[in-house]
């Protein structure tokens, strides 16, 4: 499917790199766009344009800020520093944080361990959870606790199951590692549980135990 007008194909071939948008959307998108007023398009632009350029990720939790410092979560002296929740992406930390029930801080992963589609422990920010925990091992006179709050699908748990063994390696300083209880479905993903729920699981959590 190609166009006549080289700034029609154009769109339709950037918007249809979106997730989820093929071409037949995009050419929707498109068109509805040509259907607007031209500050529809326009102020549509400058906020892709800001988003890419002001937003920017927390060097201590991967998680967005708008600045180029540490995020309002891991800046806020009120949070408990000594309890990380490891989650998947920036969505699962917005999830948790509308509970308004959790006061410690977050570790984004960028995704989970998933050999089907070539993604490696490496290319997730395990590293960087590992160094962040045992600079509060070392700092702290009480041992961090490491809240595992991965989807409970067979990649989320495969991913939790290396956390754990890269966090309590021989060598490595005291840390607890908890989970969420199981008030999350199997194969159900943290974005779409009720934050009540949520906050039910967060509250109960239990230590972190190898399911066979």
């Amino acid at each position: 499917m190609e166009f006549e007008s080289p700034v029609l194909e154009a769109a339709v071939t950037e918007l249809s790199r979106l997730p989820g948008v093929g071409r037949k959307t995009a050419l929707r998108f498109a068109l509805h766009l040509l259907r607007q007023d031209e500050s529809v398009a326009v102020n549509l632009g400058r906020a892709i344009t800001e988003l890419r350029t002001r937003i920017h990720y927390c060097p201590q939790c991967h998680n967005i800020t708008a600045d180029t410092g540490l995020c309002p979560v891991c800046a806020d002296p009120a949070r408990d520093k000594r309890t990380i929740l490891v989650v998947e992406t920036v969505k699962d930390v917005l999830s948790f944080e509308a509970t308004h029930r959790y006061d410690g801080v977050y570790h984004v992963l960028g995704g989970i361990i998933s050999p089907m589609e070539g993604i490696s422990p490496d290319m997730l920010q395990i590293d960087s959870l590992a160094a962040r925990v045992s600079a509060l091992s070392e700092s702290q006179p009480t041992p961090p606790e490491v809240i595992l709050a991965l989807n409970a699908t067979m990649e989320g748990e495969t991913t939790a199951y290396y956390i754990y063994r890269n966090l309590t390696a021989p060598g490595n300083h005291s840390i607890r590692v908890t989970q969420l209880s199981r008030g999350i479905s199997v194969a159900g993903e943290i974005q779409y549980t009720d934050e009540l729920t949520l906050a039910r699981s967060l509250q109960n959590r239990t230590p972190f135990t190898i399911t066979t």
